[in-house]
């Protein structure tokens, strides 16, 4: 399924271009670091479906992920898994990484990126 055939909820389309300008520091740091100038092209706070992921690749069909705090608690965590769920049925993988692997380990975040859009475009 191409990109611009994604199902999206223009709704949130606002909210989209709000979370784009709030983005997180580990947000932020991950865009201007390394995925803006990625060899393939991701889009900040995509709407997919009734989603909004942090960032997308269509080329890989890969969303990544930033997840701070709130994402550990049990309901937070159900609703992950059934976004995952509905994402994973349009043939799209998710990768997440906690606030603190962005701040801590960063170039092992990037690496792990790298090697998942590789594997996904082989």
């Amino acid at each position: 399924m191409n990109d611009k055939f994604l199902p999206r909820n223009k709704s949130l389309k606002s909210l989209s271009a709000e979370l784009r300008k709030n983005a997180t520091p580990q947000e932020n740091k991950l865009w201007y670091e390394f995925l803006r100038n990625y060899n393939y092209r991701f889009n900040r706070q995509r709407i997919i479906g009734n989603y909004i992921v942090d960032f997308y690749c269509d080329k890989a069909k890969l969303v990544i992920e930033i997840d701070g705090s709130q994402h550990f608690y049990t309901k937070n965590i159900d609703d992950d898994k059934e976004r995952t769920a509905y994402l994973n049925s349009l043939g799209i993988e998710v990768i997440r990484f906690a606030n603190n692997e962005i701040n801590e380990s960063f170039y092992e975040v990037c690496s792990v990126i790298d090697e998942r859009i590789n594997h996904r475009l082989k």
